[in-house]
């Protein structure tokens, strides 16, 4: 497979965690890590999955299988058809809980008065969806859903879009230039910006996220693409009651 091929299907990438987990790092590293390294692939991880004798290795590009010594690669679900559990929906909703987390403080955040949920939302601001949902956000507020956005340029960290959100990141009030950009409307240019855009999409990138907007509930599960704030109410609500 060609690295170009390799790094075009990243994104769609999923795989599952197991308990023990076996941390890499500079001092020691593994054959998947070093074999994953020529792929252009960031480890951050490799533990036993359910399968015996298959690793699952956490990279900066999603989750992947692979064999013990790294020459081969496997991308897909994994299912528990027994107990009816997609075991890679469990691993990366643990993923994208932590990773969340770690970015609370760089966040654009538009809080309901009377909270009952939050979700975070990568976006972009040409994105048609994204701009959909920006305009309904009085209807997720009062359905008591706190709305937190992380970037995503579609386009990668280039070009236009990543230039227009790097600069509503760094605008004086974030929230309101949000809102001018997802308008359609031009934000003003702000020198020396240091948004972290670019870490933002490379969550996103490790999520599995490959387009726009994409919602991460609260217990890291994930909707790719926009829900309604009525729909979305009645799904978080459902969630709340079973937990």
């Amino acid at each position: 497979m060609k690295k170009l091929l390799l790094a075009a299907s990243l994104a769609f990438s999923v795989g599952a965690f197991a308990e023990t987990t076996e941390e890499v790092s500079p001092m020691a590293v593994s054959p998947i890590a070093s074999q994953f390294a020529d792929l252009g692939l960031s480890v951050k991880s490799v533990s036993d999955s359910p399968i015996s004798g298959l690793k699952t290795v956490i990279t900066d590009k999603g989750v992947f299988y692979a064999s013990p010594n790294g020459q081969y690669l496997v991308q897909g679900t994994m299912i528990d058809v027994a107990n009816r559990r997609n075991i890679t929906e469990d691993a990366l909703s643990g993923v994208r809980k932590s990773g969340v987390a770690e970015y609370q403080d760089s966040m654009i955040v538009y809080k309901a008065e009377n909270e009952k949920h939050q979700i975070t939302v990568f976006t972009d601001i040409t994105c048609g969806y994204c701009r959909k949902l920006h305009r309904e956000l009085d209807d997720y507020l009062a359905a008591g859903i706190t709305v937190k956005y992380l970037a995503f340029p579609r386009g990668g960290l280039s070009g236009n879009g990543y230039k227009s959100l790097m600069n509503v990141w760094c605008a004086d009030d974030a929230a309101s230039a949000m809102t001018e950009a997802k308008a359609g409307n031009e934000v003003p240019d702000v020198k020396n910006c240091q948004a972290p855009v670019a870490e933002h999409y490379q969550l996103g990138q490790s999520f599995g996220i490959s387009g726009t907007p994409a919602i991460v509930l609260e217990d890291g599960s994930m909707i790719p693409g926009y829900q309604p704030a009525d729909a979305l109410a009645k799904m978080l609500d459902q969630a709340s009651k079973k937990s």
